[in-house]
């Protein structure tokens, strides 16, 4: 008797999730001189870069190796991932008459030891128009003690941003 209920119970639990609590959003930005502005340092120097244009600007935040995934939502709904090399990712940036401003929302950032992550929403605008919005993932890795991003995730859509 004793094995058919600890086989009812085995099956049970295995039909069972746990539930994960999804990451808790950032409460503001890290004060300097802490280990989260240090993570932050080069995210921030990356967008820079981008609303300069500078790909040699956004180049100085990456690790040599870099790579960036990006999952764009399609007009039909659908999902078209591109992987892109670091190469890849900075051909993207070249100087050009339009002005682009990309804006995290309120970043989370955890650390342990010489990895970090920082997650957050953004908005991206073209000449100060709305122009797509999703999250930000960064990878980023110390070395000699400087933080570098190793990859850069981003989703991307045009519905439900918020302006």
């Amino acid at each position: 008797m004793s094995l058919i209920f600890a086989l009812l119970l085995a099956a049970q639990m295995g039909s069972q999730t746990t539930p994960v609590q999804p990451i808790v959003k950032g409460t503001g930005l890290p004060p300097p001189g802490t280990e989260e502005a240090q993570v932050m340092a080069p995210v921030n120097a990356l967008l820079a870069g981008i609303a300069a244009r500078d790909a040699a600007a956004i180049g100085q935040a990456l690790r040599s190796d870099a790579t960036a995934t990006a999952v764009a939502e399609q007009a039909d709904g659908t999902r078209k991932i591109t992987h892109s090399t670091r190469e890849q990712l900075l051909a993207r940036f070249a100087p050009g008459p339009e002005r682009y401003d990309e804006r995290l929302g309120t970043p989370a950032v955890e650390i342990d030891g010489d990895i970090a992550m920082v997650w957050s929403p953004y908005t991206f605008r073209i000449d100060g128009k709305l122009h797509h919005c999703g999250y930000d993932h960064f990878d980023l890795v110390r070395e000699g003690g400087s933080w570098k991003v190793q990859n850069l995730t981003w989703s991307s859509r045009t519905t439900g941003c918020e302006g």
